[in-house]
């Protein structure tokens, strides 16, 4: 909470990655960290990591990847979620690298994924990008390993 209340990833542009299973709350608490600095007057984007992968690929097909890049460098904090969902091309890895390494200590970034950093290199397929990928990330983040936690769905399923 006091991480939330105080805003101090955007002053210090730090990175926040929820990993943990499907459910268990990652998505919703990237979305009240995002909707929280929107509401404190910063700039903010929510984009699944499935249509930023997507429109990072169409974006080389017309050769507008600096364009692209561009927009989603310009917002102060941005969510990224679902990463490990999909299964990505070289060139989508490679732009998503490029876009990660110019946030670096520059912008926050808010990431959720269902898988532990150990298993990115199978969705990603590039050991060294996913090493360095991995290394800037965390660098100056905080990583919130929700592991232990217990899906939510089937319990709000069977309630009336």
């Amino acid at each position: 909470m006091a991480l939330y209340d105080s805003l101090d990833y955007m002053q210090n542009h730090q990175n926040i990655i929820w990993l943990g299973a499907t459910g268990c709350g990652k998505t919703g608490l990237a979305t009240s960290f995002l909707m929280h600095a929107i509401e404190q007057g910063y700039s903010g984007r929510y984009v699944l990591f499935a249509e930023l992968i997507a429109e990072l690929y169409r974006s080389v097909a017309d050769h507008s990847e600096a364009r692209v890049l561009k927009k989603y460098l310009s917002f102060e904090c941005l969510a990224i979620d679902e990463i490990g969902y999909v299964e990505v091309e070289p060139v989508q890895v490679g732009l998503f690298f490029t876009l990660m390494h110019q946030r670096h200590k520059k912008k926050p970034t808010l990431i959720t994924s269902n898988l532990g950093f150990a298993e990115w290199g199978s969705f990603l397929k590039n050991d060294h990008l996913t090493a360095a990928l991995i290394d800037r990330l965390t660098e100056n983040s905080h990583v919130i390993n929700m592991k232990g936690c217990v899906t939510l769905r089937p319990k709000l399923a069977a309630e009336p």
